[in-house]
């Protein structure tokens, strides 16, 4: 397949590419700086403009970009740039499509497990109601905006979980305590986290891609475990204590909003349609997922 990717250069990015080009496939990138190679295509999606020759015979696109949602303070401003840098690239993509003579056939397009409620223990599978706060509906309009693709392209819009990796991702500022001895639990620790390895993110991707599947797909392994289970499982893998617990109001004083609904929110996500459809988990249990991030195995 012919594959082009937005959003390549992150931690996601970066393993997807490698992926589905050591399966063989040509993988194009978009790139804001001037291309550097016959790989690389440029594009401005804040101002909606892209080269043109980029989608031309693609089978895929996949769409990644988005500004980190944890890496700043939620002021009304960031709020905005967390939306734009979302929906302008997805519509930029979209419009680009309905350009091309003959669109690709799949569009895969970021979203998180955001998108559900604070539900405590309840199961989320995918037809499970959005969520009211800024994240929710911030994934909402950014899959409807992926829905904006021709018609006869095949959406896929992956809510994916926690990103566990060995550097950066969404445990990159825990991981370093948790080597150190001096994390733990945030809050109570009885939220869930809906969490998946990166190797087993840029597999599901590349699953997604060939399978028949559409629409909203959970990315998240199938055991679900809550943030006291996820920290004590890393810390025995790195032979580490974890007792130094967070309290809520701390966090809450600290990161605001951000607190609630990244940190302390609770969503037990099944990743129904991945399951029925035969994906091959690389590390379906928090054991397997623990001991690689402590640095057993390949690192993809």
């Amino acid at each position: 397949m012919r594959i082009i990717i937005a959003g390549a250069s992150g931690l996601i990015g970066t393993a997807v590419s490698r992926t589905l080009r050591n399966a063989g496939h040509d993988v194009g990138v978009l790139v804001r700086r001037p291309p550097a190679s016959a790989a690389e295509f440029h594009w401005n999606p804040a101002e909606g403009r892209i080269d043109e020759t980029a989608l031309r015979g693609a089978d895929a696109v996949v769409n990644l970009s988005g500004a980190g949602i944890g890496d700043r303070p939620w002021t009304r401003a960031r709020i905005n740039e967390l939306r734009s840098s979302r929906l302008g690239p997805t519509r930029t993509l979209t419009a680009a499509m309905a350009r091309q003579e003959t669109p690709p056939a799949v569009f895969l397009s970021q979203s998180g497990s955001s998108y559900y409620r604070d539900a405590g223990a309840v199961l989320l599978r995918e037809n499970a109601p959005a969520g009211e706060g800024i994240l929710a509906r911030l994934c909402a309009d950014w899959e409807a905006a992926a829905h904006e693709a021709p018609a006869g392209v095949r959406v896929v819009t992956p809510r994916t979980g926690v990103v566990l990796s060995r550097t950066g991702g969404a445990m990159g500022r825990l991981m370093p305590l948790l080597r150190l001895g001096v994390g733990g639990p945030l809050g109570n620790g009885r939220q869930y986290w809906p969490w998946v390895t990166l190797p087993d993110v840029a597999g599901a991707f590349a699953f997604l891609l060939s399978s028949r599947l559409s629409g909203p797909v959970n990315v998240c392994a199938p055991e679900s475990a809550d943030l006291n289970s996820l920290i004590a499982q890393l810390a025995e893998a790195l032979h580490r204590p974890a007792v130094l617990r967070v309290p809520a109001p701390v966090l809450r004083l600290v990161m605001g909003k951000l607190a609630d609904e990244l940190l302390l929110a609770s969503q037990r996500l099944e990743p129904a349609m991945l399951d029925e459809a035969g994906y091959q988990w690389r590390h379906p249990s928090l054991a397997q997922a623990a001991a690689w991030v402590a640095g057993e195995g390949p690192d993809a």
